[in-house]
């Protein structure tokens, strides 16, 4: 019987275990599944090039938060979804994450383009038995909360670039202004100036942040 490979990737072991249990032990039609687990960035790496260089693996599932070595840069689930892209571009792509949030999963959408995504809280075995198939045969496949947050943003009407987006996420999540500056490519005057356009361009230019963060996750940008 034909073997479907898949890796599954989650710095929490019992999680990929549960994977691994439920996926191996079920019955598909017309194939087995075949499953590695593994706990870091590094050693997803190292496994998806040890089998591009064989047989690639049929399914990836990531999480988004990964554990990284204390002495490098922090690498996520995003990170190795590019990477995967470029040395096994046959490999599906699933994200599993707890990130149900519009702003994560359209950055995902647009930097990796994977052929599925699943909130962890909507995960059980029947939807781990359909997104196999489904991802196999015809993809994509999400559960209802990821494509809640991608059907909001197809729907506005908006165009934002990646530094407004940015700005927005880290005000919902309550970054100071000044401390923007450490994870935007912009000046403190230009991350001011960009909040006033933002402020502008939703309606609500004589008011508050929070009410700027209101307006955005109203219009599914955060």
């Amino acid at each position: 019987m034909k073997k479907v490979r898949i890796l599954a990737v989650d710095d929490h072991e019992m999680t990929t275990l549960g994977y691994k249990f439920i996926l191996e032990d079920s019955d598909f039609e017309g194939f087995k599944v075949q499953m590695d687990t593994a706990k870091s960035y590094e050693e997803a790496t190292k496994r998806i090039e040890e089998a591009a260089k064989g047989i690639p693996y049929d399914i990836l599932l990531l999480d988004i938060q990964l554990s990284n070595p204390t002495d490098g840069p922090a690498k996520t689930g995003e990170d190795l979804g590019v990477f995967a892209r470029e040395v096994s571009p046959d490999s599906k792509i699933v994200f599993m994450s707890s990130f149900s949030d519009n702003y994560r999963i359209n950055s995902i959408m647009q930097a990796v383009d994977p052929e599925g995504y699943m909130v962890k809280t909507e995960i059980d075995q029947k939807s781990l038995q359909a997104m196999v198939n489904t991802v196999l045969n015809s993809p994509p496949y999400y559960t209802q909360k990821a494509l809640v947050a991608i059907r909001k943003k197809m729907a506005q009407d908006i165009s934002l670039d990646e530094n407004d987006k940015k700005i927005l996420y880290h005000l919902s999540i309550g970054t100071k202004t000044k401390d923007m500056v450490k994870f935007i490519s912009l000046s403190l005057p230009g991350i001011e100036n960009r909040k006033r356009q933002l402020k502008s361009l939703f309606g609500v230019e004589k008011q508050n942040d929070q009410a700027l963060i209101t307006a955005s996750r109203n219009r599914g940008f955060i």
